[in-house]
């Protein structure tokens, strides 16, 4: 995804600093026109903008913190941006350390694939003050078919997490139901057409059955990154005082996916493992 993102920036004319902890992929910018940074901090040094997009906030926590750390190259004014799904409490926390550094910030989070990255179709679901949106939405914009504002600090990273459960449940549960279609003697691209275009069908229904049955599972969004979306959706409820009772089977059914072998795969992988089962 940050690849996808850096490289459409510098086709829109941006001057982009890029840093990767597998040097090789910020490397692979380099002919583009990107400069390769040799830290997050050395990257941020020279921004009036930054973004992170990386796995979650293990990653998001050593991209922005320490004496290498984004936070500690950015000048005052900059705004920071986090594109990542995260947990909403880390995302607070990094909002409360940008304030002390005297940086904007706004969680930023987006839906869409790598395709959608490199071609700048993603949907910003942001978080923080419009005058911090104001000030990056030209480079939001060369990014993006839409920007949408849905609040304060927080509010886009849960927006994400909702949108993900949705997914996740969605996947999983199409998942099963294809598994018993096969078990049952139904022929699967019937019933998989019949679901597609029936009450339960959607764009995600269909979009995975075709990469499935197309072996197109080189990853357009990771499985286990949908497991650890579901777990984080799970704890934003649980701050709210909710159960999400349909997340917890879901988070089982990728993570069994992840156990045998397609955890680094697409998402769509999800089908095949249940099939295997």
């Amino acid at each position: 995804m940050g690849t996808g993102m850096a490289r459409r920036l510098l086709t829109k004319g941006f001057p982009v600093a890029v840093y990767n902890r597998s040097r090789e992929k910020a490397e692979a910018l380099a002919a583009d026109g990107a400069m390769v940074a040799g830290s997050p901090r050395e990257a941020a040094v020279k921004a009036r903008v930054v973004i992170s997009m990386v796995a979650d906030d293990a990653a998001s926590r050593a991209v922005w913190l320490g004496e290498n750390g984004a936070l500690a190259g950015a000048a005052p004014g900059t705004v920071l941006i986090e594109s990542s799904t995260l947990t909403t409490g880390w995302v607070r926390e990094l909002a409360a350390a940008a304030s002390r550094q005297n940086c904007e910030f706004l969680d930023a989070p987006v839906t869409g694939t790598k395709p959608h990255a490199a071609s700048g179709e993603l949907l910003f679901l942001v978080g923080g003050s419009a005058g911090a949106l104001e000030v990056a939405k030209p480079v939001l914009a060369a990014l993006s078919r839409d920007i949408v504002h849905l609040g304060s600090t927080g509010s886009g990273a849960t927006m994400k997490l909702v949108n993900n459960f949705l997914c996740g449940v969605q996947a999983a549960s199409f998942a099963e139901a294809m598994a018993l279609v096969e078990a049952s003697g139904l022929d699967r691209e019937q019933a998989a057409k019949i679901l597609g275009n029936g009450a339960p069908g959607s764009p995600l229904i269909r979009t995975i059955w075709a990469r499935a049955t197309g072996g197109e599972l080189d990853p357009n969004f990771i499985l286990r990154l949908m497991a650890k979306d579901l777990k984080y959706s799970i704890d934003a409820a649980k701050q709210r005082g909710l159960t999400l009772k349909t997340a917890a089977p879901a988070v089982e059914v990728f993570e069994d996916a992840a156990k045998n072998g397609y955890g680094d795969q697409d998402f769509a992988a999800v089908i095949e493992a249940q099939r295997k089962r």
